[in-house]
Order: C-alpha cells, then structure tokens, then sequence
C-alpha cells in the first residue's frame, strides 16, 4: 500500500502519485524562500530569515529526494546521509547569523513578521496534507516528512515571537525563535542520519 510501512516493506517513493506531490511541495517551499527572505529583510527579522533558509533547505532536501527514487538502496541511503549532513551545517549557519545579530539588534517590524509567518504556516500545512499519507518510508521519504512536520511548528513560533516583539518592544523573542529553528534543523537531521546510517548497512550486507 502507498504510504504505509508493513512490517518490513519501507516505502521508497516508487509512486508516480508520490513525484507529483513533491513537486508540488518544491513548488510551494521554493516560493515561500523568496517570500520570506524578501519580508525577513524588509522587516529586519532574523526569525523570518531563518525560516526562509528552511524553505530552501526542504526545497533541496525534495528535489534531492526524487533524484534518487528508484535507485539502490546504498544510493539512497548516501543520499540521505548528504541531505542530513546538510540540515545541520544549515542550522549552525542560523545559529551564527543570530548570534552576529544580537550585536547589531534592531527591533524587527512585528506586523510583518506576523503576517507572513500565517503564510509561511498555511504553506506548511498545505504541505504536510500533500506528504501524509508518505509520513513511513525509507530515510529520504521520512526526510521530507520531518521537514514539513518541523516548518509547522516553526511557523508556529514566528507567529509567537511576532505577538511577543509587539507586547514587549524588544527583538529578543525574534532571536530566541530563530534559536529554536535551528535546534530544529539539528533535531531533523539527527533523525535522518541515524536512519540513513542504519540504511547503508543494511545495504552493505547485501550481496550485490
């Protein structure tokens, strides 16, 4: 069954129904990278600029997904490998960024920061009802699914920190939600790489 993993069986992608919805989702995160960049500098939000950077990430990490569809599982797995190695350099690159910026602080534009950060997250769920019925699969299919399950709850926190910069006056609930995207980003490819480091050897005892 498409989307469901049954004891053994791991779903790989092998789904014409499946490429198209990544490429609606590529679509849809690509968009939204030059939407919340654009905003993020307009408002001087570092939070917006993080998660514009996470848009593009998933962009990559899906268009690196149907790449590979189809191909042996040691390919896939490597793949995989790359994709969470990538997730996290993106995240100490947030991390670093924010840091240089608490050096500089300007109060971002909260009104902006909390209307797209509503995009950004109908993107996000529209994203997530495309993927679920992919949620179980092999490390690349699990990969974008903790992508989009993970921009959700991103969003959700930019939303915050926008309410959060308004009460207060102060930039810092931005920098503390930009933190916490990039713990998100760690958080995500930590998982793919654990299950994509078990994927390549389980590859390699394989007789080829």
């Amino acid at each position: 069954m498409v989307g469901c993993s049954c004891g053994n069986v791991r779903f790989e992608g092998l789904s014409a129904t499946y490429r198209r919805a990544l490429w609606w989702v590529i679509a849809i995160n690509f968009t939204m990278f030059v939407v919340e960049m654009t905003a993020g500098r307009l408002a001087g939000s570092q939070a917006l600029k993080a998660d514009s950077l996470d848009f593009l990430g998933d962009t990559l990490t899906y268009g690196l997904t149907l790449a590979v569809i189809g191909q042996p599982l040691v390919w896939r797995a490597r793949m995989a490998l790359f994709k969470g190695l990538s997730l996290a350099a993106m995240g100490l690159f947030v991390l670093g960024s924010t840091l240089y910026a608490t050096l500089v602080l300007g109060q971002p534009s909260a009104p902006i920061m909390g209307a797209i950060g509503l995009l950004a997250l109908a993107a996000n769920l529209t994203s997530v009802l495309i993927l679920m019925r992919y949620r179980n699969g092999d490390a690349n299919v699990r990969s974008v699914w903790l992508c989009s399950r993970n921009d959700a709850i991103g969003n959700l926190a930019v939303i915050v920190a926008a309410l959060l910069v308004f009460l207060s006056a102060s930039p810092w609930p931005d920098i503390m939600v930009a933190f916490l995207l990039c713990s998100l980003f760690l958080h995500s490819a930590w998982h793919i790489l654990r299950q994509a480091k078990a994927e390549l050897v389980e590859a390699r005892a394989v007789p080829a």
